[in-house]
C-alpha cells in the first residue's frame, strides 16, 4: 500500500496503518492527551496533523484544538 500526503510517500507492505483523533477545548489538554497516548502505546508514528477551529457563540469565543495521528 502506498500512502501519499503533501510532503511524504509511505509504502507499507503487510502493515496496518491506524488513525487516532484527539479533540480538546484547550491546547494544553490536547498536548496532555497526545503525550499520554504516546507514553501508553509507544506507536510508530508516521504523521501528526494539527488543526485549530474557532467559533463565536453569543459573546463567547469557542476553540477546538484537534490532532490526527497516523501510526502503526
Amino acid at each position: 500500500m502506498t500512502f501519499l500526503n503533501d510532503n511524504f510517500c509511505y509504502i507499507l507492505i503487510g502493515d496496518i496503518m491506524k488513525v487516532k483523533v484527539f479533540d480538546e477545548g484547550h491546547e494544553k489538554d490536547l498536548e496532555e492527551a497526545i503525550n499520554k497516548f504516546i507514553e501508553e502505546n509507544e506507536p510508530e508514528i508516521f504523521d501528526i496533523r494539527f488543526s485549530v477551529a474557532m467559533g463565536v457563540f453569543s459573546e463567547e469565543q469557542i476553540y477546538c484544538f484537534s490532532a490526527l495521528i497516523l501510526y502503526k
